[in-house]
């Protein structure tokens, strides 16, 4: 029997970017590149059915929930969208300490904390995901969220569940395609129940 006072999240980190010059794109907005059709069938086919639906404002994400469930119209939450890098979009990490070296120093004495010039923190990342998360598991609590979002959003939510400060959730790798489930008890109390899953890994499901 479901557990009605459990709020199930499936995150899934998108679709790889072609990105051949290794650029940042943060707050950008690429496309994404969906052809591993094996790999988006073997994720849909444990998604529930009956789920709400959730992407970033950023067209990767939504092309990726497009791929999983061409029937769903995800929401868009504007909370859940990657790390803004400010003046460093659209640039390498090489580019960027050949022209702002000082700058490019200061961010990498805390990555987690700093923000790039112009942009914002992992820090604060962390809080306005954690703040979505609280809303949307808030707004009825029990069911199911499909969140189809980015590398740094997820580990912002792990961060929530586990307690992680921003330094240990950056340490956590978040793939392309990868699910990372989540169960939010009684609104309250969070559990892991897997992190950057990929096909092969999947057991369970909602289908």
């Amino acid at each position: 029997m479901t557990d009605r006072m459990t709020t199930r999240w499936w995150l899934i980190r998108h679709a790889p970017v072609p990105n051949p010059l290794g650029l940042i794109h943060g707050s950008g907005d690429p496309d994404a590149d969906t052809g591993d059709r094996a790999t988006a069938m073997a994720l849909a086919a444990i998604l529930p059915e009956d789920a709400v639906w959730l992407t970033s404002p950023l067209r990767r994400t939504r092309q990726t929930a497009q791929m999983l469930r061409p029937s769903v119209d995800p929401l868009t939450e504007p909370a859940l969208a990657e790390q803004d890098f400010g003046r460093w979009e659209g640039l390498s990490h090489n580019e960027i300490a050949a022209r702002q070296p000082e700058e490019a120093e200061r961010f990498w004495r805390d990555p987690a904390r700093n923000a790039p010039p112009g942009g914002e923190s992992f820090a604060a990342v962390m809080e306005r995901v954690a703040d979505a998360l609280r809303r949307w598991t808030g707004e009825r609590t029990g069911g199911d969220r499909i969140a189809v979002i980015h590398g740094g959003s997820i580990r912002a939510s792990l961060a929530l569940a586990l307690d992680l400060t921003p330094g240990a959730a950056l340490r956590l790798r978040v793939d392309h395609w990868s699910l990372t489930r989540l169960d939010c008890h009684a609104g309250t109390s969070w559990s892991v129940g897997g992190v950057n899953l990929r096909p092969g890994t999947f057991s369970g499901g909602g289908r």
